[in-house]
């Protein structure tokens, strides 16, 4: 047997079972990001400063939340020999993570305007709830990817595989929802209204399938949290959070990836929300679809277009050998194929350029976690120390910035192009659309090209420093 063979050490079959916890997560998670904001603005009529300002409020939140998360979990419980180091709080964040989207479409039945502050209450508690299980689920799946897949070799080869898995999630995210929740204007508020419950409860039941199918991917391999548990008790003190915060932000490769990923988020983020608006109000509809229809296939093709490009980009990052390179490529692929969004308004047109999208969303989302556990074990080298669920958390704290980006972004040019919250399309002003169309193809084509330069000029994680950060690892007793 080859020594490549050698260095993969889970079955494929385990690793799927990885994925599904990705798909329950990326799935739950499209849903909540894709919708929350089209539903507080265009159906309840919220104003969109008041739903900014609750927004801001939740990212600051997010933004304490993930690391500190990151940083209470990332050390030995008394349950940790025996469970697991990730294991327990996967479960006691995934589980809740579920039931507590439902109630985020449950907002108090009151006047959007003269009851607005007490639908911002319901609307803050709410994404803060769910936000808190979703930190404590996700900062920990993300922090076992470094500690369970140890070698370059393998953690392409489960990228390989979860990425897909994950797509489906994100493809149910994104084609469920409007396939139940009915458009402003398709049925009568009442009957609009409802529709989100219904489309809340179907997610959270999907998403509770995926964490249970999840379940024996997220066991962890005992020799390896002994080994943990022996190099914890080597070195025990721990640094204050905001001493390891410190030290992760003088990292400079991480803190350029931090770069990258906030503003790769932020054109995400963008474009999902606007996405909604455009088939509501932008686009011309053809005959013969409906615009729940009409959503779901925009949505697909992106992702028909992520599923068609993974195996390129996981044969081509095999025969490259080059983390750098790949993200830089199809960060700068996203950039360019967003721009067309910024005129079209005919919906095949739209489809195919969303699509062309897809396949570099594809190479870009199979190198985070590859890029990601090559910045954490070059951490590893520096302190000596593990600290995987730190620097998820931390990334998480800035990955929240997108949130605030999106939402201003929507608030200024809602207010600049007129755009009327809870208003039929019928009594939009024709500025509206324009607006629609700068933030869904303008700006986050500018937020990804931006990423991509400094990524390009200051990143310095070659393979050769990969490669001798491998070493050094084995060295240190870390693999």
């Amino acid at each position: 047997m080859g020594e490549d063979e050698l260095e993969v050490h889970h079955s494929k079959l385990n690793m799927a079972s990885y994925g599904s916890g990705s798909m329950a997560r990326e799935f739950i998670n499209m849903a909540f990001m894709a919708t929350v904001f089209f539903y507080y603005e265009a159906v309840i009529g919220l104003d969109v400063w008041i739903i900014f300002l609750a927004t801001f409020i939740f990212a600051l939140y997010n933004m304490v939340n993930d690391p500190f998360i990151g940083y209470l979990t990332n050390r030995p419980f008394k349950f940790t020999k025996k469970i697991g180091r990730r294991f327990p709080w996967l479960l006691l964040g995934g589980l809740p993570l579920c039931a507590s989207y439902i109630i985020v479409y449950m907002p108090p039945v009151t006047d959007p305007a003269s009851g607005a502050w007490i639908i911002f209450a319901w609307l803050l508690f709410t994404m803060c709830l769910f936000d808190t299980f979703h930190s404590l689920y996700f900062v920990n799946f993300m922090a076992l990817f470094p500690e369970k897949y140890r070698s370059i070799k393998e953690r392409r080869v489960a990228s390989g595989i979860y990425i897909p898995i994950g797509v489906i999630g994100v493809a149910l995210g994104a084609l469920v929802p409007p396939l139940i929740f009915k458009y402003p204007g398709d049925a009568t508020p009442d009957v609009v209204l409802q529709s989100f419950i219904v489309q809340g409860v179907v997610v959270a039941l999907i998403c509770l399938l995926g964490m249970l199918l999840a379940i024996p991917g997220f066991r962890e391999d005992k020799d390896l949290v002994e080994k943990y548990l022996v190099t914890y008790e080597r070195n025990p003190e721990r640094d204050s959070f905001f001493k390891a915060l410190v030290i992760a932000l003088k990292q400079k490769s991480f803190l350029i990836y931090m770069v990258i990923y906030t503003l790769y988020q932020s054109q995400i983020v963008t474009m999902q929300n606007s996405i909604h608006y455009a088939v509501a109000y932008v686009i011309v509809k053809p005959g013969g679809i409906s615009v729940n229809l009409m959503a779901t296939l925009i949505f697909a093709s992106f992702l028909v277009g992520v599923i068609f490009a993974t195996p390129f980009w996981v044969k081509y990052s095999h025969k490259v050998n080059n983390n750098k390179k790949i993200m830089l490529i199809s960060a700068i692929g996203l950039g360019i194929s967003t721009l067309p969004l910024l005129f079209l308004t005919s919906y095949w047109g739209v489809v195919a350029v969303m699509f062309v999208w897809g396949l570099f969303l594809g190479g870009f989302w199979f190198m985070i976690f590859p890029v990601m556990s090559d910045v954490i074990d070059e951490s590893v080298v520096i302190t000596n120390k593990r600290e995987e669920g730190v620097y998820v958390g931390f990334s998480q704290f800035f990955a929240r910035i997108g949130i605030i980006a999106q939402t201003l972004t929507f608030a200024i040019v809602h207010t600049l192009t007129g755009f009327i919250e809870g208003g039929d399309p019928s009594i939009q002003p024709p500025t509206a659309a324009v607006g629609i169309q700068i933030h869904l193809g303008l700006i986050p084509a500018i937020f990804i090209f931006i990423g991509a330069f400094v990524f390009w000029k200051w990143y310095k994680l070659t393979p050769e420093k990969i490669q001798a950060t491998q070493v050094k690892l084995g060295e240190l007793g870390f693999k």
